[in-house]
C-alpha cells in the first residue's frame, strides 16, 4: 500500500473503509429491525415505543457537528471512528439486554433501552461523521464516486448478511438467546472496523492546517455556516433526503391498499425498489468514475439528473394512485429506485468534495452535512405516515392520500434539484480558487 497521501486511497483501501460503513450498519439493523420487532411482537409493546426510542437516536445526531469538531481539533480521525464503533456496539448490545429486562421489569428494561439507544446515536455520530470525512481526505477526486457507491453497497451487504445470520442464530427464539447473538453481532462488528481502519489516516491523510486545533466549536460552526455554499448544501441534503425517505413507510401500504397486493407481493416490491437503488448507484459509480473529466458526467451534473428522475418517478405514483391496478407499479418502482439511486451516490460524492473547505473544518463540515441528512432521515418515514394519515381522513381516499404524499415529494426533488444547480456559482464568480473544488460538483 503507498505512503504517498497525495497519491490517495487505492482500492483496497476504499474497502477496508466500506467493512467499517458494514459494520456500523450491521449493528444498526439489529436494532431498527429486530429488536424493533421482537418489543412489538414478543413483548406485545406499543409500536409507539421503539418509534420513540428510534427517533431519540436521530435526533442525537443534531450533535454531529460536534463531534466533528472534536475530530479537527484532536488532530486525527481514527480514535474517534474506534471509539464510536464501541459505543455503537455498547449501545447495540444493551438495546438487547434492555428487551431481556423490560420482560421482567418494563420501567428498568425502558430506562436501559433508553440509554441504549443514547449509545447508538453517539456511537453511529461520532464514527459516521469522521468515517466520511476520512474518506474525503484521503479518496482521490476520481475515484469519489465509485468509492461511495463500494462503500454505500458494501452497507447494504451488511444489512444482508446480518438480516440473514442472526434470522439463522435466533431459531428457536429465546429473549437470552437475542442477547447472545446480539453480543456476538455487536463484537465482531467492532472488531472488524477497528482492524479495517488501522493504518489508513497514517499512510494516506495529508497533514492538516492547524488553524482549526485552536477554534472554539461555535466559532466553527458560525464559521461554516457563514459560507454560503456550505450552508445550501446542507439545505440540500436536507430538503433532498426528507424527500427520499418520507415513501419509505408508505410504498408497501400503498401497494397493498390501492393495489390490493398480499404482504408477499409488497415485499417483492420493496426488493424490486432496492434492485432499482442498486443498479442507479452501479452505474453513477462506474460512469462518473471513467468519464468524469467529461463536464457532461460531472457529480452536480449526476445529482441533479437524480433528483429530477426520481421527481418524474414519484409523478408516476401519483398517477399510479389515480389509475389503481391497471398501471404497471413494478417498472415505476424500479424507476424511483434507480433514479433514488443515481441521486443518493452522486449527493454523497459530492458532499466528500463539499466538506474540504480552506479553513481546516472538514469535521464540522461533515458533521453539518450528517446532521441535516439524519433529521431529514428521522423526520421524513414520521412525516409521510401523518401525512398519509390525516389526508385519509379528511378525504377518506386512499388514492388521494397516498397520491398527495408522493406530489409533495416529487416537488422537494424539484427544489432539491435547482438548490444543486445553484451550488459553486456564486463563489466560482468571485474567488478562482473555488474551481478546482467546484470541478467535483460538475460546475
Amino acid at each position: 500500500m503507498s505512503k504517498n497521501p497525495e497519491a490517495g486511497l487505492g482500492w483496497l483501501g476504499i474497502a477496508r473503509l466500506g467493512l467499517v460503513q458494514s459494520s456500523l450498519g450491521a449493528i444498526v439493523v439489529l436494532t431498527t429491525s429486530t429488536i424493533n420487532r421482537v418489543m412489538i411482537v414478543e413483548l406485545s409493546l406499543l409500536a409507539v415505543i421503539p418509534g420513540v426510542l428510534v427517533a431519540w437516536h436521530y435526533a442525537l445526531q443534531v450533535l454531529r457537528p460536534r463531534w466533528g469538531h472534536g475530530s479537527d481539533t484532536g488532530g486525527t480521525r481514527t480514535p474517534w471512528i474506534i471509539g464510536g464503533m464501541a459505543t455503537l456496539a455498547a449501545g447495540g448490545f444493551l438495546a438487547a439486554a434492555a428487551v431481556w429486562l423490560t420482560a421482567q421489569n418494563f420501567w428498568a428494561g425502558m430506562a436501559l433501552a433508553a440509554t441504549a439507544f443514547t449509545l447508538i446515536g453517539i456511537g453511529v455520530g461520532a464514527a459516521g461523521t469522521s468515517l466520511l470525512v476520512l474518506m474525503a481526505e484521503t479518496v482521490a477526486q476520481t475515484r469519489r464516486p465509485a468509492a461511495a457507491t463500494i462503500v454505500w453497497t458494501m452497507m447494504i451487504v451488511g444489512f444482508i448478511i446480518t438480516s440473514i445470520v442472526a434470522g439463522k442464530l435466533l431459531d428457536p427464539f429465546s429473549l437470552t438467546r437475542l442477547v447472545w447473538v446480539a453480543g456476538a453481532i455487536t463484537a465482531t462488528a467492532f472488531v472488524v472496523s477497528t482492524l479495517a481502519v488501522l493504518g489508513i489516516e497514517k499512510s494516506h491523510a495529508k497533514p492538516r492546517a492547524a488553524k482549526a486545533t485552536d477554534t472554539a466549536f461555535r466559532e466553527a460552526i458560525a464559521g461554516v455556516w457563514s459560507d454560503a455554499d456550505a450552508r445550501r448544501f446542507a439545505i440540500f441534503i436536507f430538503m433532498s433526503m426528507l424527500g427520499y425517505s418520507a415513501q419509505d413507510l408508505i410504498l408497501e401500504p400503498f401497494a397493498g391498499l390501492v393495489f390490493q397486493m398480499t404482504p408477499g407481493e409488497t415485499t417483492s416490491l420493496s426488493g424490486t425498489q432496492n434492485s432499482g437503488v442498486l443498479t442507479g448507484m452501479l452505474l453513477v459509480g462506474f460512469a462518473a468514475t471513467l468519464f468524469g473529466k467529461a463536464k457532461g458526467l460531472a457529480l452536480r451534473n449526476w445529482t441533479i439528473a437524480g433528483c429530477l428522475g426520481s421527481a418524474l418517478a414519484l409523478i408516476g405514483l401519483v398517477a399510479a394512485a389515480q389509475a389503481g391496478p391497471g398501471w404497471p407499479l413494478k417498472p415505476t418502482v424500479f424507476a424511483l429506485g434507480f433514479t433514488n439511486g443515481v441521486f443518493a451516490v452522486a449527493a454523497i460524492g459530492s458532499m466528500f468534495s463539499a466538506a474540504v473547505g480552506e479553513n481546516a473544518r472538514e469535521g464540522v463540515r461533515m458533521g453539518l452535512f450528517g446532521a441535516a441528512q439524519a433529521i431529514a432521515f428521522g423526520a421524513g418515514g414520521f412525516a409521510g405516515t401523518v401525512s398519509a394519515d390525516i389526508l385519509k381522513s379528511l378525504t377518506g381516499s386512499n388514492a388521494i392520500s397516498y397520491g398527495s404524499v408522493f406530489a409533495a415529494e416529487a416537488a422537494l426533488f424539484i427544489i432539491s434539484a435547482f438548490l444543486a444547480m445553484s451550488i459553486g456559482q456564486a463563489r466560482s464568480k468571485a474567488n478562482p480558487l473555488v474551481l478546482s473544488a467546484q470541478h467535483d460538483l460538475g460546475g
